[in-house]
């Protein structure tokens, strides 16, 4: 089938970066600066009067697969632009597959590390930023606000052909990629998570103005008492409220939230008291979701583009953006004071918010951030997440049979590792009992090779354990899950194996394999989960361990160490996600339209009057999977007129 590299330059009013591609491609001042293409192995085009024909009688075609890097701009960008629909199932994205096996989302990055001949040209940022954004008027300018090309021909001309570059990039490193073959199943789901990408989800316009209008009000008032105690120009300023702090005599390295916590326990009243918790006031970042949702929502009320398929390269799992709905503020209210918050906000009634809530406004506003999203009228939300599926799929996978047996009756897995663990009937646990507690915080911590640092991370000793008891702890839940440790043990030999003697090694229905300069783990979905560039290293015990290249949290390209439990997280986490897909899929193959879906939950857009919807979700993301023989799975939903936790 003939294939069509697509690249576009556009212009538009709107940051893209803070408004997502379908609020900029919507707005009036979007236009299309420069189409570049190219069929197959052919010289690259640049769109014309000449070629027009030839190129959107393509550009419509089925037969004719369009790429491009990060396609769903493209898609969105061309569908805005000429009023046309552009189906993902014609589409393939450079992007994501370079990180299905282990590369940079980047496409100067994928050409870097692949060491391309055809590399991205570095000058295109300055291009971008000269006739891709407006300019500030200027007496030099003559008070224009856009650059256009007879403004500069010059650098019009390069600007063409850095687009063109970009195609020829982009092809190449398609070739490189094209080497490992996508997986059908892969590739539809990728349409379909572009199709909700598509419809988005509606936004609360009311309360996400009101909740704006409450912010702004709420940070000049704390701003106004924090300048008053601590005499500083801008008390928000960290390095200026850090001197103060110190100047005031209070032993305290940053201004974290975690070294701002520790304080408050030390400073219980006064003015250090209050001006700390000014500070965690002003740093509320959950209340700026807010801002986000303005910036991102089109003009029917709704946020899209907020889901990054394969977002995490090591395990596929969707990543949030933008809004980033991946870590919202657990709703702790009761639902009756939600809906009561909610209305004042959306009435600008803050004063009845202060008097009925003993609490300040910002943890308020930071409740309501999930109750932003909400159904179409006649609609409503059915909320529906797995049940424990990663404590599911690890004891599938590692054949420990007691777990599986838990999950197959009551499911208390808390309390059934409690008993297993202590030696003691499960019916003696209790909810609120001390064995129950470290039964869920070792479940929590140590599925993954964690030690007593993990069950720290975990908030261990916050829930009154002394950090004496932790490693006794983690004994214990080891000796309780023995085919759990040695699945990270046969991991581990596994990868060192398929990298040091280049065998295909096969563990608990795993394949590790070495090729072409990549790792790979065969996943029994048969999606492979890969590792770029992986050697063998001395790990801090002395001993052989394996070594592979990717990114690091500040997106550089940096050297990874793996060990046991590293791989069994990223299998495990893979796993759920493919379960996660399958579940998405049969939802939409049954008619249920899924607005967005959060780690292992989907939110889906029901009519209000289908009284069996939640029923039939749940039992369709509880239905056996066909390569998962023996894997127990159960959801547990709601139906909502908002999104929220239960």
């Amino acid at each position: 089938m003939t294939q069509m590299s697509v690249d576009i330059e556009t212009y538009c009013d709107l940051d893209i970066k803070k408004v997502g591609a379908y609020r900029y491609a919507e707005h009036e001042s979007f236009d299309i600066l420069i189409t570049a293409f190219a069929f197959d192995d052919e010289p690259v085009q640049v769109l014309s009067e000449e070629n027009q024909h030839e190129f959107f009688e393509a550009l419509q075609s089925p037969d004719v697969i369009k790429t491009a890097h990060n396609a769903n701009f493209e898609r969105v960008c061309f569908s805005h632009y000429y009023g046309i629909a552009m189906p993902p199932e014609q589409w393939r994205c450079t992007m994501v597959d370079s990180t299905r096996i282990g590369l940079p989302a980047s496409l100067a990055q994928i050409a870097d590390v692949l060491k391309l001949d055809e590399q991205k040209d570095a000058s295109g940022k300055q291009l971008i930023t000269y006739f891709s954004k407006p300019c500030k008027p200027t007496k030099t300018n003559g008070g224009r606000t856009r650059n256009l090309p007879e403004h500069n021909p010059e650098k019009w001309q390069e600007f063409i052909d850095y687009c063109v570059q970009d195609v020829e990039t982009e092809r190449a490193i398609r070739k490189r990629i094209d080497e490992f073959p996508v997986p059908t199943s892969e590739q539809k789901l990728w349409a379909l998570d572009q199709r909700i990408n598509d419809k988005g989800v509606r936004v609360d316009a009311e309360l996400m103005d009101g909740a704006i209008v409450c912010d702004k009000q709420t940070k000049e008032d704390v701003m106004q008492r924090a300048r008053q105690l601590t005499g500083l120009d801008n008390p928000n300023s960290p390095t200026q409220l850090l001197k103060w702090l110190q100047e005031q005599g209070v032993d305290i390295e940053n201004l974290k939230k975690e070294s701002v916590d520790v304080m408050l326990e030390h400073y219980t009243s006064g003015v250090i008291h209050e001006v700390l918790k000014l500070r965690q006031e002003l740093s509320k970042s959950s209340v700026k979701k807010y801002d986000r949702m303005k910036q991102m929502v089109c003009e029917d009320e709704r946020v899209r583009g907020i889901l990054q398929f394969y977002g995490a390269s090591k395990t596929g799992r969707w990543a949030g953006r933008g809004v980033q709905v991946h870590n919202l503020t657990k709703n702790y209210m009761s639902l009756s004071r939600i809906r009561t918050a909610r209305k004042l906000v959306k009435e600008k009634d803050f004063e009845g918010l202060d008097l009925i809530y003993n609490e300040s406004r910002q943890n308020i506003l930071s409740q309501l951030v999930r109750t932003c999203f909400i159904p179409s009228d006649g609609y409503k939300f059915v909320i529906s997440d797995f049940s424990a599926i990663e404590a599911r799929v690890i004891a599938w996978l590692a054949g420990e049979q007691w777990r599986l047996d838990v999950f197959n009756t009551h499911g208390k897995i808390y309390e059934a590792s409690a008993a297993q663990m202590f030696k003691i009937p499960v019916e003696s646990i209790s909810k609120g009992s001390p064995e129950r507690q470290k039964g869920k915080v070792a479940e929590l911590a140590l599925g993954y090779q964690g030690g007593p640092g993990a069950l720290i991370n975990m908030g261990a000793l916050n829930m009154g354990m002394e950090e004496s008891d932790l490693r006794p702890l983690v004994d214990k839940w080891r000796e309780a899950n023995p085919n759990i440790k040695n699945f990270w043990y046969a991991c581990d030999q596994a990868a060192l194996t398929a990298v040091k003697d280049k065998k295909i090694m096969k563990t608990h229905g795993l394949t590790f394999r070495r090729e072409r300069g990549f790792l790979f783990i065969d996943l029994p979905s048969g999606r492979s989960l890969a590792y770029a560039k992986p050697h063998i290293t001395e790990n801090k015990f002395g001993r052989e361990a394996v070594a592979h290249y990717g990114l690091n949290d500040k997106n550089k390209w940096v050297k990874i160490d793996a060990y046991g439990g590293k791989w069994v997280e990223n299998i495990v986490q893979a796993v759920s996600r493919d379960i996660l897909g399958i579940a998405i899929e049969r939802l939409n193959d049954i008619g249920y339209s899924n607005v967005m879906h959060v780690h292992d939950e989907v939110v889906l857009e029901v009519p209000e009057d289908d009284t069996e919807a939640l029923e039939k979700v749940e039992k369709v993301m509880g239905e056996p999977v066909s390569w998962a023989e023996g894997l127990p799975l159960a959801a547990d939903g709601f139906e909502a007129e908002f999104y929220m936790k239960d």
